[in-house]
């Protein structure tokens, strides 16, 4: 490959993505046998990762579905959990809301805590970038992630409760939404938002079927929005 090649868009994409195979591996290997021995199908969990592939809404529906919660509060905690999802959308359509219809699709669907950090970060330092180069980044990000993703969840659903507790793997979970989470909390409405869902979450522990789980995440969410709002007041 010549040196322009190795230089596009997609490799430096690629390359950015690499290092979030360290966690996302353990991430999706916790996540498979978790499944597994929750008593879950091979086809059920490969189906549940390869259609959803969002860890934090697969953990929390999966946790739903052992406390034999409802169907609607399975699908509500998922919702709850993914809500961000809506966000990371929206905040991608300057850069690629004119990028063909199959590429948005694809985006669409690979569009989840690491893709959208390290996408958004980039373009904000690339604004030179046209669409078509902002899209190839976001596809060579993605390259290395979505496939360790998918195959070690299927390596810790065959594996189960084969793998050692004295492995650890659950260090995966807190360490990449710390890892995610810590930069992103960068003003007054995102910190409030986190220390309520903290707070709220851990008083609530106790209430059955994950519903502390779903009344932390509405009072986080209004929380941002009102502090936001009166900062907003305050500058005008």
């Amino acid at each position: 490959m010549t040196k322009t090649t190795l230089k596009s868009p997609y490799w430096e994409g690629l390359r950015n993505g690499l290092p979030f195979v360290v966690v996302v591996g353990p991430f999706a290997l916790l996540f498979g046998v978790v499944a597994s021995e929750a008593g879950m199908a091979l086809a059920h969990v490969m189906g549940f990762t390869v259609m959803v592939i969002a860890g934090a809404a697969q953990f929390a529906a999966l946790q739903m579905m052992v406390e034999n919660a409802s169907l609607g509060m399975v699908l509500l905690a998922a919702l709850a959990v993914n809500l961000r999802m809506a966000m990371y959308s929206a905040a991608l359509v300057p850069y690629l809301g004119s990028a063909p219809l199959w590429q948005r699709a694809l985006i669409s669907y690979m569009n989840f805590d690491q893709t959208y950090a390290a996408s958004v970060a980039k373009y904000e330092t690339s604004p030179d970038w046209n669409v078509t180069q902002r899209a190839q980044f976001f596809f060579g990000l993605s390259t290395p992630i979505v496939p360790v993703w998918i195959v070690f969840t299927l390596v810790g659903a065959l594996i189960g409760k084969a793998i050692p507790p004295e492995w650890a793997l659950d260090f995966a979970v807190p360490i990449t939404f710390l890892g995610l989470v810590g930069p992103a909390l960068k003003t007054p409405a995102h910190i409030a938002a986190a220390v309520v869902s903290v707070v709220v979450a851990l008083a609530l522990i106790d209430l059955p079927s994950g519903a502390g789980l779903l009344i932390a995440a509405l009072s986080a969410m209004i929380t941002g929005a009102v502090v936001e709002t009166r900062m907003g007041r305050a500058v005008l």
